[in-house]
């Protein structure tokens, strides 16, 4: 079975929205676990618009499925992650600016850069994961840096699907198959939703997990975030 990553970004943008601590991110964290996330994901960003390096540390105590961290690797970045040590850390090439992830790295031309990184976080127990586009040539890039699994960047997808094209999960699906057969492993995100996640699952072989932020906090605006959460984890088996 697929795990449920819930990235908790909205629930702190909603937070930041008035200065105060409601809703608090910690005890969202805890909730969306007690409901059955088998993991929860964060992406801090320089400006902390959203996650803040602090709810960083005061998420560590609390999550007690799997802790995901994504972001660029800037020195602030990785200090903090080798701090924590999470479970998990997301490579995302992000531009201090971007509004939100907006593409995969290029393995081969960062391939000294990433490596030196993932060694780094390996030698202090960290699983390593890249955000990558669907691209053989970059998913082969990938496995030359060392990283254990590799975060395949699901916009186009989403997209296409929503046009009713159903032949965009195929560039998804080859690369998936790649990944398994060279050793890594595969997780997925961006734009991921209660439409297209059962479809993406389906044509995924040996997808391990799957990071949705956006689409799940606005789908529990209506259907509640206990629910919405089963109704995910039914359509991931």
């Amino acid at each position: 079975m697929t795990k449920l990553s819930v990235n908790i970004n909205k629930i702190a943008t909603l937070r930041n929205s008035r200065g105060g601590d409601t809703p608090n991110v910690v005890q969202f964290a805890k909730d969306v676990q007690r409901f059955g996330s088998e993991g929860i994901t964060i992406h801090p960003r320089p400006d902390e618009r959203h996650i803040r390096y602090q709810d960083a540390y005061d998420l560590k105590p609390v999550v007690f499925t799997e802790y995901n961290i994504e972001g660029n690797p800037i020195p602030k970045f990785m200090d903090m992650v080798l701090e924590l040590q999470p479970t998990q850390v997301t490579l995302v090439p992000d531009s201090i600016d971007t509004l939100t992830s907006n593409a995969g790295w290029d393995t081969i031309k960062n391939n000294r850069f990433l490596a030196e990184i993932i060694t780094e976080c390996k030698r202090n127990g960290i699983r390593t994961s890249i955000f990558v586009d669907p691209v053989l040539e970059q998913i082969e890039g990938a496995k030359a840096t060392g990283t254990d699994r590799i975060e395949l960047y699901t916009e186009a997808f989403a997209h296409q699907y929503n046009l009713g094209n159903k032949n965009g999960i195929k560039p998804y699906t080859e690369c998936a198959e790649l990944a398994n057969k060279i050793g890594l492993g595969v997780n997925a995100g961006h734009d991921l939703s209660l439409d297209n996640i059962q479809f993406f699952k389906q044509n995924i072989p040996d997808l391990l997990e799957v990071s949705i932020g956006h689409a799940l906090v606005a789908e529990s605006l209506y259907l509640g975030i206990e629910n919405v959460i089963n109704m995910y984890k039914n359509k991931l088996k």
